[in-house]
This record gives structure tokens, C-alpha cells and sequence, in this order.
């Protein structure tokens, strides 16, 4: 059962999270009692109770210094730097923090793809990148000037209509500043003279995105009370998604066999399923070949992320037939990051003998137990087998996702939980869960707060507890836990 207790008063009007007026007060006064500073409960819950971040892009053509500024505004060394053709990222978003307030980089990479053209591939990056971004640092290298493909760049950038700031990079001192004051002929304002390897110029930087950035991006997902639910369809290339979109419309909505590297958006579809109607957004259209393979894997997941981050629920279809790859898990873990319903389903089911289906089991246990608590439906888009299951697991999927737990009842379990499994002892002290709340939903945010710290194991053990307590199926749960700073001392 979901308990949807967004408002006592008027939910939107205040900072508390998903907890009303009075729910938030009542709540106050026992992390008084427990020691706890008011400003650092607010704070916490704002922070767990926040929603998706404002994505900021960084786009331009290779070998500008753009993964250098990357690490630079995420003050570490993360994101690949060495810009070689051929060069596939594991993860391509990144959270970061100024003055204060966090987003989500997105590093388009500095990577070429000779047989396309350097103008096509940079392109191609740009608007799978500028597609699901709040705002966008263009680099340009001050040093060059602007080229045809920096052109080319702005062009997509004018028709995208995002706020961007363009950062002049490679500007190491004084010299510097006249080479990047001509590139106020790219006609995007004033160029903000950077040295992404040395750190000059990238405070003043940061505060020109932060005012280009929403507080809050806007929600992309669903049209209001009653709209259709968006469904992102995700998965490898060739798994079969364009097959089981057009399955389950009943007719041929979209082509199956894409030509690698095209920059089509996704198709949305209006789907009516089980007296329902959904919005699927269809992610293919990129096909492998073997001198294009990385090329067309790092394109397919910007333009999976595209999608998931427009989305309620990610339908994550693998290929039944075939070993579950790194490729299928790095898709799982995207959806899971991107904090989306999920649901796992096994294309091609019909075609397995018993043999395969033994050693698949045995695969969806080790390699996807990260997501053990998404319904999973075994379905085969060629001949319709089993389509009727997927409609129950996208709204269990869904119900989880948007389940509320009243602050109350769930302080009611945690003192049950606590009491029943403590804490291991460490370094002679036992580190205690004092009480919590649920500060979001879409996905379930939970902040604890607590009299020492708590180890990732115990963590997960909560987690799996709630998901027992509350039915969280088919939705990534998000746990953050404060301690209890010592009276006196220094707040971080």
C-alpha cells in the first residue's frame, strides 16, 4: 500500500522533502532531543529529499582539454584525459559541487571517429549530450581559435536553445586573454578564459553555470495527474527493443535495422496496454559493426541516458540467448544511478533449451544481483510470449517507486530493526540508528541519522529490510546517514 502523504499543509511550499508541515515539526523536536543541530536536520533532509540534479554538458571537439575541466570541477582525476580515437568511457556523468550546490557533468569526451568524420562524430556527441542537459559549457581551444567544427558545434547549440557558457581553455596566463577575446565571434556571449590543466580562471567559471543552472531541473517525465507514463525501452544494441515495441503496439511502429551512428531522437510511441496508456520511448537505432563497435557503444549510451533521464520506468531488455555482458550491467547500474523504476526483462526466452536456462539463472545471480529486487518478466518480442506480464511488473514497478513511508511508522521499524539486529561492535564502541525519515520519493530518499558510523554492510542490510517492510519492489532505494557530531565540534 502507498501512503502518498505529500502535504499536511501544502507540500510544495517549504524545504522539508516529502514531509508536511506538521511532520516535519514533529520531527524537529526528536532530533532535538537527540542532540542533533537544527541547521544540519534541515540541511540533510533538503539534501536527501532533492530530487534529480541540474545536468550541465560539457561539449566541444577533441582535444580542447574538455575531461581536463571535467576533473577540475569535479576536483578529482576521473574522467579519461587522454583523447585517442577509439576511447569508450565506463561512466560519462559525474556529480559536482560550488559554492554550495550540486549537479550532475555530463563529459562528452574528446573521442574521434575517423570514418564518420570529425564533424559528424563531434556532432553526433554534442546532441545526444546538449538533449539531456540544463546548460552547457562550450570549450573551445583559445589557442587554435575558433574552427569549421567548433561552427558546426555552435550551430546545434543555437537550435538546442540551452543556456551556455563558452569557456575559452588552454589561456595559462595574461598573454592568453587577447587569443580569447576574439572568440566573441562564435556569437555566444562573453568566452570565459579558463586553463583547465592549472585551475586559473575555473572559479569564476563555475559561477557564470551556476547562474545559468535551474535550482531544480524541470521534469521531464509524465504530463501531470492522469498523463501517460513514460517507459524507456534499454538495452544493448540488437537485444531486441524496437522488435518489442513494435509487438506490443500490434504493428510496425519503428525500423528495427538503424545505420550505425545516425543522430535521430528516440521515437515516442502512445501505446495502449492493458486499458492503459503509456508513452514507450524506443532507444534504438544503433547498430554494431566491427570497425565502428566502440564508437557506436558510446553513442548508445548517451543516447540511453537520454532517454532514461526522460522516463518513470526503464525496461531493461537482455538478450536471453547470450551470456549477460558488462555491457548489460553497465546499462542496469545507469538506470539505477539515474534512480528510475526498473524492470528486467529476458528476450528471446523461448529459444532456450534447459541447459541454458540452468546456466542463465545462474548469471542473473551473480552478475545482476545489484538489482535482484526489480520484477523480471521472460518474454520473446518475435512471437509475443508472455507480453501480457509486462504491464503488472511496470506498475508494481512504478507503486514502489513512488511509495511514501509516514515518518512515524518508519521510526516504529527502525527501533524494531535496531533493537533486534544491532550494529556490530567496532574499535569497542556500537554505532546506533537514532531515528529517520523519508525525505523523497521517485525514487525513495531516506536520511538516518545516527550516534557514529554505520558500515556499508549494515547499510545494505537496512535497505533489504525496508524493501521486506514496505514493498519496495522495482525501485533503487537511496540511503544517506548523518552523525551525530560531538557538542562543540566544527561542522564540515
Amino acid at each position: 500500500m502507498n501512503d502518498h502523504i505529500h502535504s499536511e499543509g501544502s507540500g510544495e511550499e517549504h524545504d522539508h522533502g516529502a514531509l508536511g508541515d506538521a511532520e516535519f515539526e514533529a520531527f524537529m523536536e526528536l532530533a532535538a532531543e537527540e542532540g542533533f543541530d537544527a541547521e544540519e536536520v534541515e540541511g540533510a533532509i533538503e539534501e536527501a529529499g532533492h530530487g534529480p540534479l541540474p545536468v550541465l554538458a560539457v561539449v566541444g571537439r577533441p582535444n580542447v582539454g574538455k575531461s581536463t575541466l571535467v576533473n577540475r570541477i569535479i576536483g578529482r582525476r576521473e574522467a579519461v584525459v587522454e583523447d585517442k580515437p577509439g576511447v569508450t568511457r565506463d561512466r560519462v556523468t559525474y556529480e559536482a559541487e560550488w559554492a554550495g550546490r550540486r549537479f550532475k557533468v555530463v563529459d562528452t569526451g574528446g573521442w574521434e571517429q575517423d570514418v564518420l568524420g570529425i564533424d559528424a562524430s563531434v556532432a553526433a556527441q554534442a546532441e545526444y549530450a546538449i538533449e539531456a542537459a540544463d546548460a552547457v559549457v562550450f570549450v573551445v581551444d583559445a589557442k587554435v581559435g575558433a574552427t569549421d567544427t567548433d561552427e558546426a558545434v555552435v550551430r546545434l547549440l543555437r537550435k538546442a536553445g540551452k543556456p551556455v557558457v563558452l569557456c575559452a581553455n588552454k589561456v595559462d596566463g595574461q598573454s592568453g586573454e587577447a587569443d580569447a577575446a576574439y572568440l566573441w565571434s562564435l556569437g555566444l556571449g562573453e568566452p570565459s578564459p579558463v586553463s583547465a590543466l592549472h585551475g586559473r580562471g575555473t572559479g569564476d567559471m563555475l559561477d557564470r553555470v551556476l547562474e545559468a543552472l535551474p535550482e531544480a531541473p524541470a521534469q521531464t517525465f509524465g504530463t501531470g495527474v492522469g498523463g501517460p507514463r513514460r517507459i524507456a525501452l534499454i538495452g544493448r544494441p540488437n537485444v531486441g527493443k524496437s522488435s518489442l515495441l513494435n509487438k506490443v503496439a500490434g504493428e510496425d511502429r519503428v525500423v528495427v535495422n538503424e545505420v550505425a551512428g545516425t543522430t535521430r531522437d528516440p521515437v515516442d510511441e502512445l501505446i495502449e496496454l492493458g486499458g492503459v496508456t503509456w508513452k514507450f520511448v524506443d532507444t534504438a537505432g544503433i547498430r554494431k559493426r566491427v570497425h565502428l563497435q566502440q564508437g557506436a557503444d558510446y553513442y548508445a549510451s548517451l543516447r540511453t541516458a537520454a532517454a532514461v533521464e526522460k522516463a518513470e520506468v526503464a525496461v531493461v531488455l537482455i538478450d536471453a540467448s547470450e551470456s549477460i555482458s558488462v555491457q548489460d550491467q553497465r546499462i542496469v547500474t545507469m538506470a539505477v544511478e539515474a534512480g528510475r523504476a526498473i524492470v528486467v526483462a529476458y528476450n528471446k526466452w523461448d529459444t532456450l533449451d534447459e541447459e541454458r536456462r540452468y546456466y542463465l539463472e545462474r548469471e542473473i545471480e551473480t552478475e545482476l544481483g545489484q538489482v535482484a529486487w526489480a520484477p523480471r518478466v521472460n518474454v520473446s518480442a518475435q512471437t509475443g510470449r508472455h507480453m501480457e506480464k509486462l504491464v503488472p511488473a511496470i506498475e508494481t514497478a512504478l507503486a514502489g517507486w513512488e511509495t511514501r513511508v509516514p515518518t512515524g511508522r518508519l521510526n516504529a521499524f527502525l527501533g524494531e530493526l535496531v533493537a533486534a539486529h544491532p550494529h556490530p561492535v567496532r574499535g569497542g564502541k556500537q554505532p546506533r540508528i537514532l531515528f529517520g525519515t523519508q525525505a523523497g520519493t521517485k525514487p525513495p530518499r531516506f536520511v538516518l541519522f545516527a550516534s557514529g558510523f554505520i558500515e556499508a554492510g549494515y547499510r545494505r542490510f537496512i535497505e533489504r529490510r525496508l524493501r521486506e517492510e514496505f514493498s519496495f519492489d522495482g525501485t533503487p532505494i537511496h540511503i544517506s546517514v548523518r552523525v551525530r557530531e560531538k557538542r562543540g565540534a566544527k561542522k564540515k
